[in-house]
């Protein structure tokens, strides 16, 4: 099989297909830079069940350090690389821009420097539905213009996207940008709204919920999404000459409102609620179209969004007993 370098393999859908890989039978470099946005322990924890597998070799440095990156991976073959790395988050983006143009587009084009280098044409790129800004065509399918991003977060994934294409044409390299959509389920990073509701709710809090709960999200589950990723990097191994963007989503957006309903009855427990303004940078609604991924990589997803928080909770339930 195939050595598969997994960056942000310590996060949320970075540690699940690393599994993935490494069950299916890939040999799996994973790197990780245990970015602070949340806790060491929980990216610790996310690496536990695999970190150990003598098919992955586990690395911890900058990738916006070229150095660094180029003296640990210079001498070991590759044959693809997925790069889920990144700073997340679409609110703290406004707050530090100039540390998320490092961590997305500097680090993104290192990588490609040392694909170029190295002779290493496969590319698995994680963009973001939030580069579709607040269009108001739905569903949003990937020819649309998308040259209008609302955060800092927006416009870095868009970004990248752009030198991915310039690798692409300049140097052969074959790339796929994954367009992901509000991924949600075990070990979902702490700071998102499925993940946040459920601790607050369990712990009789108070919800701060921005806007009238009108609002809509593709919520897509991370079984769907590692497949998904799974579909992209064999359609990368089975062809040549490509540079395409995809949707990895669910089609079945859920409103506010609805989300903090389904995670009611799924705990048991009614939300107390508080509502706020919208916040900058958020967007009214995303909606994927799928029929490229469909067409494309045979992509079709298996969860429904009730599914999918019920697993949620009752993981979250497993892993909070005292």
């Amino acid at each position: 099989m195939s050595k598969i370098v997994v960056t942000g393999c310590a996060g949320f859908i970075g540690s699940h297909l690393c599994e993935k890989l490494l069950a299916l039978g890939h040999s799996v470099i994973g790197i990780d830079n245990f970015d602070p946005f949340y806790a060491r322990s929980i990216k610790e924890k996310n690496l536990s069940s695999f970190i150990n597998h003598p098919d992955f070799e586990f690395l911890e440095f900058d990738l916006a350090d070229f150095d660094r990156l180029n003296e640990e991976l210079e001498h070991k073959h590759i044959d693809a690389v997925i790069h889920l790395a990144g700073k997340a988050g679409v609110r703290p983006s406004i707050e530090a821009p100039r540390d998320y143009t490092r961590a997305n587009i500097t680090a993104t084009q290192n990588i490609l420097e040392l694909m170029k280098n190295k002779g290493i044409k496969k590319l698995a790129f994680a963009s973001s539905s939030s580069v579709y800004g607040n269009t108001k065509e739905v569903p949003f399918h990937e020819s649309q213009d998308v040259s209008h991003p609302i955060s800092p977060y927006a416009f870095t994934k868009k970004a990248c996207e752009l030198i991915n294409y310039t690798y692409h044409v300049l140097y052969g390299l074959d790339i796929v940008n994954m367009r992901f959509f509000t991924v949600f389920g075990p070990r979902q990073r702490p700071d998102l709204a499925i993940h946040k509701f459920t601790r607050l709710i369990l712990n009789k809090a108070e919800i701060p919920m921005f806007g009238d709960g009108s609002t809509s999200r593709d919520y897509t589950y991370y079984e769907d999404t590692v497949d998904g990723i799974c579909g992209v990097l064999n359609y990368l191994f089975e062809h040549d000459q490509v540079c395409e963007t995809i949707n990895l989503g669910n089609n079945q957006p859920v409103r506010l409102s609805d989300m903090i309903g389904t995670i009611e009855r799924a705990t048991g427990r009614k939300a107390n609620i508080k509502q706020l303004p919208m916040q900058p940078g958020d967007v009214d609604i995303t909606f994927a179209s799928i029929e490229k991924a469909e067409s494309m990589l045979g992509y079709h997803p298996k969860y429904s969004f009730e599914e999918g928080i019920k697993t949620f909770v009752d993981w979250y339930m497993k892993s909070h007993e005292s």
